[in-house]
């Protein structure tokens, strides 16, 4: 496939119609007459060899390759958008614009507040959006940096990207206050033997990944998407959670719950935020990333992940 003999134009052309699976309704979405619409799905069905819109009845509907393509086009476009938006230099304290960064309520609970509270103070025209990370982050992590601006996501998750080093963590578990089964710390067999409530693919996490070579399989009973959640479910049950001391620490005042360290040496968790390496170089991209560094060793200097914090 050669890049340079094709029109990019196309693939602005392409997703309307693939969204709108109407050509009147594609055109005028992109500022084209439906002539114009006609000729451009008469392009775009000779270089994929496919109808792309089928007709039934009396509307349009995908075929099959159009299907594929719907994700695809979307993703393609996001990262054309936010290569050509790059600039040259950046004033944060002059600029308006919105970044996008996909996290688990853990990193914002954790990081993203501190971060909105440095945007607020020096670059009032800024917005940030924090959207949760999907369960399709770790398989298909290209497409979600192409489509945002940065990922934060811990080291040992994903790899292949760059990234951005924030600050460390540790683990410890939540058991309920007064739990019968549970003393002043776990043991090894209280893992195998307690019910888990998990966040989502708690096996990603190293921490849990370790459990296995320790002969340890968790016993999952309830599974969430938020980590805000976990005590919650874990407060009046014989439950035990995995969850980060730094979010621990701001999560057991709300439920009835106490953090346990755990019975192995469990991995550090270090936090980082990824990004998209046609962002590498882009002067506002290069001060998100600067300044959530700043912000990172700002919490690492306040430190407060110590054993019984």
């Amino acid at each position: 496939m050669n890049l340079a003999r094709l029109d990019l134009n196309l693939v602005v052309a392409l997703r309307a119609l693939l969204e709108e699976r109407n050509v009147t309704r594609a055109g005028e979405r992109v500022g084209l007459s439906q002539p114009a619409m006609s000729a451009a799905l008469a392009r775009l069905r000779r270089h994929f060899g496919d109808d792309l819109l089928a007709r039934v009845g009396g509307h349009y509907e995908l075929t099959a390759l159009g299907q594929v393509l719907l994700d695809r086009t979307s993703t393609a476009y996001d990262i054309l958008e936010r290569l050509f938006a790059s600039r040259a230099d950046f004033d944060p304290a002059e600029e308006s614009r919105e970044f996008r960064l996909v996290a688990s309520d853990y990193a914002v609970a954790v990081f993203g507040t501190e971060l909105a509270r440095v945007v607020h103070a020096e670059a009032p025209g800024i917005r940030l959006r924090f959207t949760q990370a999907p369960p399709s982050a770790v398989d298909d992590t290209g497409a979600l940096l192409g489509a945002t601006d940065g990922l934060l996501m811990p080291h040992g998750i994903i790899s292949g990207f760059p990234a951005t080093d924030l600050y460390t963590d540790r683990w410890v578990f939540l058991v309920a206050d007064g739990h019968p089964g549970v003393g002043e710390r776990l043991t090894q067999g209280d893992l195998a033997r307690l019910p888990w409530v998990t966040y989502q693919r708690t096996y990603d996490a190293p921490a849990v990944r370790q459990l296995a070579m320790l002969g340890v399989e968790p016993r999952v009973e309830v599974s969430v998407d938020t980590f805000q959640s976990l005590p919650l479910l874990v407060a009046g049950t014989r439950r035990i959670a995995l969850v980060q001391a730094r979010l621990a620490r701001l999560l057991t005042p709300v439920a009835a719950v106490r953090a346990v360290e755990p019975p192995y040496e469990a991995v550090p968790l270090r936090e980082a935020l990824w990004w998209h390496p046609v962002h590498t170089h882009d002067a506002a991209h290069i001060w998100l990333r600067e300044t959530a560094a700043r912000v990172g060793r700002r919490l690492e200097g306040e430190g407060g992940v110590q054993e019984g914090a």
